[in-house]
């Protein structure tokens, strides 16, 4: 797929991974919209995605949009996608990268057996559903050469201490990509960047920045059968693009 010629949308886009990826699409050239529940930080995201477009020169000065959504309201995440839908140069939604994330507390310090009824709740409300509602919303609207794409982590295959309802909720989500592999056209995802350093994770860690060329390459450049229902991570990236 080429990407100057895509409409993609990021969920979660006023931080972390999902700022940096706002900035790396628009970098691209792509039609980008981004969603988040935060409207001051989403349109800082967004000021900083044009600025990132128009010091990248891009071949095609395509659209960057932001819109204000909750992934747990199904017609917010519905509205998102009707934007994204009207925005592109053709028809339909290329690239939908299901970022959005909760994790309430420090990684870590949160056994699973302490978890309060309401958090756990909300935390698969919005890390595996908020991907399910992303999954069905933009399959929709998506060519058969399309791509859902979900960033996750290891916690998501092996248990790890405190990690609570974060990582159930991610081995689900994980899930969702399988099943869209399985029933779908389209290519669907798991993309691992390892330990990066956001408000969800914690410090340490990679850059979102330095992480976000890896979901370029597999929204764009990526062979679709490979990475079909697969998880990518970081050793996967590094070798297909070695040769560069």
């Amino acid at each position: 797929m080429t990407l100057t010629d895509a409409t993609v949308v990021v969920t979660g886009a006023s931080r972390g991974i999902g700022r940096a990826l706002l900035g790396a699409f628009a970098g691209e050239g792509a039609a980008v919209v981004g969603c988040a529940r935060d409207v001051d930080a989403l349109d800082e995201a967004v000021a900083d995605a044009r600025a990132t477009r128009e010091a990248a020169d891009a071949e095609r000065d395509a659209p960057i949009e932001g819109v204000r959504a909750d992934v747990r309201v199904a017609t917010d995440v519905e509205r998102a996608m009707d934007v994204a839908d009207g925005i592109g140069p053709g028809d339909g939604v290329d690239v939908v990268v299901a970022n959005a994330g909760v994790n309430h507390g420090d990684p870590g310090e949160m056994p699973i057996h302490e978890e309060s009824y309401d958090r756990f709740d909300d935390t698969v409300q919005t890390n595996l559903r908020g991907v399910f509602a992303a999954a069905k919303e933009g399959l929709a609207r998506m060519p058969a050469d399309g791509r859902l794409l979900v960033p996750s982590g290891s916690v998501a295959v092996d248990a790890k201490p405190g990690m609570g309802a974060y990582a159930v909720s991610k081995a689900a989500a994980e899930a969702v990509i399988r099943q869209v592999a399985a029933d779908a056209d389209q290519t669907a995802a798991v993309v691992d960047p390892g330990i990066v350093e956001t408000d969800l994770s914690g410090p340490g860690g990679r850059a979102p920045e330095d992480v976000a060329p890896m979901f370029v390459w597999a929204a764009g450049e990526a062979d679709a059968e490979e990475i079909d229902g697969e998880r990518v991570d970081l050793r996967t990236w590094k070798r297909a693009t070695r040769s560069r």
